[in-house]
């Protein structure tokens, strides 16, 4: 750990040393697909849906994304079919991990709309720039720094939604100067529980959560910036109607450090440079849950120390950059049972035993452009990857199953893509190929009697497993003219050593009422494809329509579907806008669940559609702006899940919202 330190305290300095030797506009090569926030920073644009959005929401509008639900707060993100365990999701490039051994607290919880400026998407391989992936990358970024001279901004918005009578508050303060810059900013939702269609209200889905940042910049010339960020989040009372337990607490600190430097007139280009850690608290509770056989305590802790320098560069045609990036994760978690007879002693294990991830790696992209219309990329990241089991009771715990194990486990890990991209006036055409590996995450490797509800087993750890390998090939085509366009994109993965759980008959469940239990192991390969075809057309000035379509399969060399696979889905839009007011009404749907993994405890879901309308209007009073957002969602009050709904837990019905936002200036 020391030397961790050390050596990031090195790279941090070096970098700024070695910027002010040379000093220098920050030019990125290397943006992935990207879906724009607009948040309390970007009220201009009140065409979007809700002001006052969740994360979670906006997320779901990508075509690769859909989102988990165990309840009405904390959706966990999927890519490509592909859950939390394979995809690589930052803040800022700043790796976290949650602290909840049952993944109620992904990483998106952490983070809300006013603390971002926007959300970079890499399907694949192209996603692994901040650390390895077999699915893909999210990355919640902060705003870049503003030094506008535009002095003194504040927001305020309000929200309302009828359906878990949900209430929503925050307020923003922004000054910006010539040398200094400062943002503040709140948020604050609560909501009771909500009602499915048909009026039946789904108990423990209430939730309350606050989330407080600041980040200020100071100028020390032209060419060299500092930042820095501090994120409180803090979720009480936060009920999961598809789980056992519900949680009491899950509470964040995120803070980062940054140096920037930019020039035009010298080898490097951009080099930015950060140090950042964080810490997790998360408690899971079942004493709000009536005829609890025996109640249990769950808490759990995450804490990272981490660092990168990227650097940008440019050299005839070819554009490149570099990361270089390391972080140490500690993740505990424990579990105490007290059983209903109060002369019976409680009984305590850990089901993280103090697991210790160290890792250092190195990522170098170089985009070579032909000509105007034609470009080609490479992308490699290598790194390397140790697990320590520093509780010596949860190794000797372990060895019961795995008798050779070591406390260590050391890895390297590497992953390979490259795209071909052409453009003309009225279209479009990229294909790429990857190989990318990952290793074990710490439920897969280390975990120790985690109840899976959504199968009903106990789970085990396994250390010895390999790592998970992956190719991919990936198509995008567009074409576009005048007012129409149409679109197809296409993802295959090929997957080896595909991690998932099996069951093992000679063993016992811990929960009680638990099927049996699975032990992580591997198949063979998985296969998984997608393909999505998007289309639009401008009516008129004011009137336009856009469609999608989209269809996913996957399954594993055992011939058996894989979970949690979307079906068939489909949505339609007809938009109306004018430069003061914007109408929206939309249809989404998914066919019928058939190829589902009943091997993996899923069954099937039938299909459904809704229908949503979305209006806004902005007004201005002087130089300051209001705006309006409201509608309804689920217009007909359709009782319904999807695939992605944990338990088959029904969506919300009929809903009626109204977001207002103040900006003074």
């Amino acid at each position: 750990m020391k030397k961790l330190i050390l050596a990031t305290i090195c790279v941090f300095c070096s970098a700024f040393i070695y910027a002010q030797e040379h000093n220098n506009t920050q030019k990125d090569t290397t943006k992935l697909e990207e879906i724009t926030l607009i948040g309390r920073r970007k009220l201009s644009n009140y065409r979007q849906e809700k002001t006052l959005s969740s994360i979670d929401d906006y997320l779901e509008k990508s075509n690769k994304i859909t989102m988990i639900k165990r309840g009405n707060y904390a959706w966990e993100p999927s890519m490509n079919n592909m859950n939390s365990e394979r995809l690589n999701i930052t803040i800022d490039g700043m790796q976290i991990f949650g602290a909840c051994t049952d993944k109620m607290d992904p990483i998106t919880s952490y983070v809300d709309v006013s603390n971002l400026q926007k959300v970079s998407v890499g399907s694949g391989q192209s996603g692994s720039e901040n650390g390895h992936t077999i699915g893909g990358g999210i990355d919640l970024q902060l705003p870049n720094a503003k030094f506008y001279q535009s002095g003194l901004k504040t927001s305020v918005d309000l929200g309302y939604e009828t359906n878990g009578n949900y209430k929503t508050g925050g307020l923003d303060l922004d000054y910006s100067g010539d040398r200094v810059y400062l943002n503040a900013d709140g948020i604050f939702r609560k909501s009771d529980n909500y009602d499915a269609g048909d009026r039946q209200e789904v108990l423990y889905s209430q939730f309350q959560k606050y989330n407080i940042s600041l980040q200020t910049g100071y100028k020390l010339n032209v060419k060299h910036t500092f930042d820095a960020a501090i994120i409180y989040d803090k979720a009480t009372d936060v009920g999961y109607p598809a789980l056992t337990m519900d949680v009491s607490l899950a509470e964040a600190l995120i803070t980062s450090v940054t140096h920037n430097y930019t020039s035009d007139s010298t080898f490097i280009e951009s080099l930015e440079s950060k140090i950042y850690f964080n810490t997790i608290t998360h408690v899971m509770d079942d004493s709000k849950r009536p005829n609890v056989p025996i109640r249990m305590d769950m808490p759990g802790w995450s804490d990272t120390y981490g660092f990168y320098s990227k650097a940008t560069m440019t050299i005839n045609k070819h554009s490149f950059s570099v990361n270089f990036n390391g972080f140490y994760n500690r993740s505990l978690a424990e579990m105490t049972m007290y059983p209903n007879d109060p002369n019976q002693s409680a009984m305590f294990m850990y089901t993280w035993p103090d697991i210790r991830t160290l890792y250092s790696g190195i990522y170098a992209k170089d985009v070579y452009a032909f000509n105007d219309h034609a470009s080609l990329s490479a992308a490699v990241r290598v790194g390397f990857h140790q697990n320590e089991i520093a509780k010596k009771t949860g190794l000797e715990s372990l060895q019961i199953f795995y008798s050779s194990i070591e406390d260590t486990k050391n890895r390297v890990l590497s992953s390979f893509t490259t795209d071909y991209t052409f453009k003309k006036q009225h279209y479009d055409v990229s294909f790429s190929v990857g190989y990318g590996e990952r290793a074990p995450s710490v439920n897969e490797g280390y975990g120790f009697f985690l109840f899976n509800s959504f199968d009903n087993y106990d789970y085990i750890g396994n250390p010895t497993l390999k790592n998970e390998k992956a190719l991919e090939a990936n198509f995008k085509a567009n074409y576009h003219k005048r007012n129409f366009h149409i679109g197809v994109e296409t993802s295959y993965f090929y997957i080896m050593d595909y991690i998932i759980g099996t069951i093992d008959e000679s063993l016992s469940p811990m929960t009680i009422g638990a099927n049996g239990v699975r032990m992580y192991s591997a198949l063979s390969n998985a296969r998984i494809f997608d393909v999505y075809i998007n289309s639009s057309y401008k009516l008129s000035r004011s009137f336009s329509f856009n469609g999608t379509l989209g269809y996913n399969y996957g399954t594993g060399s055992n011939d058996e579907n894989l979970p949690l696979i979307k079906p068939f889905s489909y949505s339609a839009e007809v938009n109306y806008y004018t430069s003061k007011f914007n109408a929206a009404l939309q249809l989404e749907g998914n066919g019928n669940q058939s190829n589902y993994g009943s091997f993996y405890g899923e069954d099937e879901t039938p299909g459904y559609a809704i229908l949503n309308l979305n209006l806004g209007n902005e007004l201005t009073i002087q130089n300051n702006k209001v705006v309006l957002k409201y509608g309804v969602e689920n217009i007909l009050d359709a009782s319904y899940s999807t695939y992605a709904d944990w338990n088959n837990i029904p969506r919300q019905g009929r809903n009626l919202y109204m977001n207002m936002s103040f900006v003074i200036r």
